[in-house]
């Protein structure tokens, strides 16, 4: 059986996935993402972003910063231009504490049934 303690430890987590969700809630933010990674260690700059992207320069920026104050990309100053990377591990650590607990949630409901 499931205790309650488990389930509010599982909502916790689900809580600390909340940035993610909302990154990845964005399709604008998912390509974004996706270039980002596809850039490596040197990071993007917005330019070379903007060279793929269907949005404004001012639009792309909008985004970058939603997706750096949910801690999902982190940027570097270069001279003039600023780099991104991304910095998402943290957030997929999360998000695979999440499965595994909810999984076990499941794996209870279902003995919790067998055993009915």
């Amino acid at each position: 059986m499931i205790t309650k303690e488990e389930l509010h430890n599982t909502r916790e987590i689900l809580h600390s996935c909340l940035p993610l969700f909302i990154a990845l809630g964005d399709e604008f933010r998912q390509q974004l993402i996706i270039d980002i990674a596809a850039a490596g260690e040197k990071g993007i700059n917005v330019t070379d972003l903007a060279e793929t992207a269907q949005l404004s320069r001012p639009a792309i920026s909008h985004h970058l910063k939603v997706l750096k104050d949910m801690g999902l990309i982190t940027s570097k100053k270069t001279g003039t231009q600023i780099f991104y990377k991304l910095s998402i591990h943290k957030d997929l650590e999360k998000l695979s504490d999440f499965i595994s607990s909810i999984n076990k949630v499941i794996e209870s409901l279902k003995a919790e049934e067998e055993n009915a």
